[in-house]
């Protein structure tokens, strides 16, 4: 896909991470760029700085995902490119014991669910309502519009305290092929990249000690994948035009230990 002024993109989670450098390389190829963040200050920063515009949005609520979607397009036209970017997680297992009776307690379905809802349903939601703009688009260069999906090594390589996190992220490389399928007669492609330990914001607030431990897992390069390595691929991933339906992990061939 050419990559220049006509091109509008959403990237989720843009106030911050792989969302902000995603969009800081959007911007610089040209493309219009609005930021979809829960953190309205942060993003009103980024967007003033790169030039685009910014939608408070909650990805796990359709009536604030449907908003975000009418005021990105509202001020730069129908996006091409979605990135999608924004989610999370919290550690917690299957089962605990409890500290007061010594029995052991499953995982509150509560918090499964939420995770899920965060990462599976807000990513799938804004995909299919992006793909539904995308496919009433005139063809450029071929294509109609490309999305880039956010997953996780630890869709693979789950550890200790990551069932809800690992389950989410692993769906998200699930249904990459069949929704690639989906819109293969509409011209438009879907793609997942899976990042091993990076330095965004979560990681670089923890103790330093634990990010040179990471660091050093990794066959190589021995350190922290680093946010514009992540926007590269997305950006290769937007302008080849052969790549659809296909999960790539960017992680320095690191393959998590259960702790």
């Amino acid at each position: 896909m050419k990559l220049d002024i006509s091109s509008a993109a959403i990237v989720t989670g843009g106030a911050s991470g792989l969302g902000e450098a995603t969009a800081r390389a959007l911007a610089a190829c040209g493309v219009r760029v609005c930021l979809f963040d829960m953190n309205a200050d942060r993003g009103e920063v980024v967007a003033r700085e790169i030039g685009g515009a910014f939608c408070r949005v909650d990805i796990t609520d359709e009536a604030s995902v449907k908003a975000g979607f009418a005021n990105a397009r509202a001020a730069h036209g129908q996006e091409r490119i979605l990135v999608n970017c924004a989610g999370g997680g919290q550690s917690a297992k299957t089962i605990r014991k409890n500290r007061e009776t010594g029995a052991f307690e499953p995982l509150a379905l509560a918090h499964f669910a939420g995770i899920v809802k965060l990462n599976l349903f807000g990513t799938f939601m804004c995909v299919a309502e992006s793909a539904a703009g995308m496919a009433a688009l005139a063809l450029l260069d071929g294509e109609r519009g490309v999305i880039v999906n956010t997953a996780s090594a630890a869709a693979q390589d789950g550890q200790v305290g990551q069932v809800s996190y690992a389950a989410s992220k692993a769906a998200i490389v699930g249904m990459t092929l069949p929704i690639a399928r989906d819109l293969s007669s509409e011209g438009i492609r879907i793609n997942t990249i899976m990042p091993g330990i990076f330095a965004t914001p979560p990681m670089m607030a923890a103790p330093e000690a634990m990010r040179d431990a990471l660091a050093a897992s990794v066959p190589f390069p021995k350190r922290l994948g680093i946010p514009q390595e992540f926007a590269s691929l997305a950006l290769e991933i937007v302008r080849n035009t052969y790549l659809n339906g296909e999960t790539i992990r960017l992680d320095g061939a690191i393959r998590m230990a259960p702790r």
